[in-house]
C-alpha cells in the first residue's frame, strides 16, 4: 500500500511543478557548453545585473528543481557558482561557445591549470549545422 502512495504523491510533485514552469524558457545548453548567464543581484534597494560566463560542468535534476553549475578562472583562481535552472533572477542565458565532451560531469576540470582547464569546441560540417540548427 505504501507503494502507490509515494506514486501518488510524486504524480502530484509533478503536476504542480509543471504548472508552475514557465513556458517560455527554454534554455538549450549541454554539459561543456561555454554559457553567458546574466544574473540579478539585489543590493539593499538597488538591483543590478552582473554577468557571470564559465563551463557548465554539471547539470541535474528535472523540472523546476534542475540545477546547473558554471566554473571560471578570475585572476587565476576557479570559481564555480551552482544555479536554478527556473530561477526568476536569471535575466538571460546565451550559449557562447558548443563543447566536445564524453562526461556527464566535467569535474575533473578542477584539478586542472591553464590550457587544460578548457573543452574543445564542437565542430560540425555544413550538412550537421543545418540539422541541428533546423530542427
Amino acid at each position: 500500500m505504501r507503494m502507490t502512495s509515494e506514486v501518488l504523491e510524486m504524480d502530484i510533485i509533478r503536476e504542480v511543478e509543471e504548472k508552475l514552469k514557465p513556458r517560455d524558457i527554454d534554455y538549450e545548453f549541454n554539459v561543456g557548453d561555454t554559457v553567458r548567464l546574466e544574473f540579478k543581484i539585489i543590493e539593499g534597494n538597488k538591483e543590478r545585473i552582473q554577468p557571470f560566463e564559465g563551463i557548465c560542468i554539471s547539470k541535474r535534476g528535472n523540472g523546476l528543481r534542475s540545477m546547473f553549475t558554471l566554473r571560471k578562472i578570475s585572476s587565476n583562481i576557479g570559481v564555480e557558482r551552482t544555479f536554478p535552472l527556473y530561477s526568476p533572477r536569471i535575466s538571460s542565458l546565451k550559449v557562447v561557445r558548443k563543447g566536445r565532451k564524453r562526461r556527464a560531469k566535467l569535474y575533473y576540470l578542477r584539478h586542472k591549470v591553464g590550457k587544460k582547464a578548457t573543452v574543445k569546441e564542437a565542430r560540425y560540417s555544413p550538412k550537421q549545422r543545418e540539422r541541428i540548427d533546423g530542427s
